[in-house]
């Protein structure tokens, strides 16, 4: 499988690095609450005060409770990643190239960084709130990921072929996740290997 090279950051101003900052301290501090006492026992304000901010500050960064376990820059680094692989690889190549690279990315995360996943795949799968959020989640990436393909492929996103391609790439996805949601204490970094095989099969035709 073809890696891309690194997708460098874009350099962030004073004010969206500050935006930041504050991004991650209530992701941080709202997972250390909810790991520490549960979260249906974790209000807003809690977060909101661990984070040193006021509750309206946490809703301008996270419409709800679940958004601060399910937002992340992963779908968008994703995103780029998919699009900056080489313009003469398939689609579907494309994105286990891109999956490829995400693996190193995971891999080089830091264990405070790593702690923080596993507690927020764990909510996911774990909480119906969260997990019924999520679904909503990714009926919104279907849409991102229709764009980004039919770009690729020079097709608009309504196309049945670029609908129909992530259709069955986001069902993939729903299988790499299978494990998770029957034990949300599961490894999430076995997602990747799992997501590219699975892909594999996708590739070969389904072969049973």
């Amino acid at each position: 499988m073809t890696s891309s090279d690194p997708v460098e950051a874009p350099t962030l101003g004073l004010r969206e690095r500050k935006k930041a900052r504050t991004r991650d301290t209530l992701q941080r501090e709202a997972m250390r609450l909810f790991r520490d006492q549960g979260y249906d026992e974790t209000t807003v304000e809690e977060i909101a005060a661990a984070a040193e901010v006021s509750p309206s500050t946490f809703f301008r960064y996270f419409p709800t409770k679940e958004d601060v376990v399910l937002r992340d820059d992963y779908d968008t680094l994703m995103m780029e990643v998919f699009l900056a692989q080489p313009s003469g690889l398939t689609p579907l190549r494309a994105a286990r190239s891109a999956i490829h690279t995400m693996a190193e990315i995971f891999a080089n995360l830091s264990r405070d960084e790593l702690e923080l996943e596993q507690i927020r795949i764990a909510l996911t799968f774990s909480v119906p709130d969260v997990r019924a959020r999520w679904m909503e989640e990714f009926a919104r990436a279907f849409g991102k990921f229709a764009e980004g393909v039919a770009s690729r492929a020079g097709l608009t996103p309504d196309d049945l072929r670029v609908r129909t391609f992530v259709g069955a790439l986001l069902g993939v996805m729903v299988v790499a996740f299978e494990p998770l949601a029957r034990d949300p204490s599961a490894d999430w970094m076995d997602i990747l290997p799992t997501l590219d095989e699975a892909l594999g099969y996708l590739e070969a035709g389904l072969p049973l």
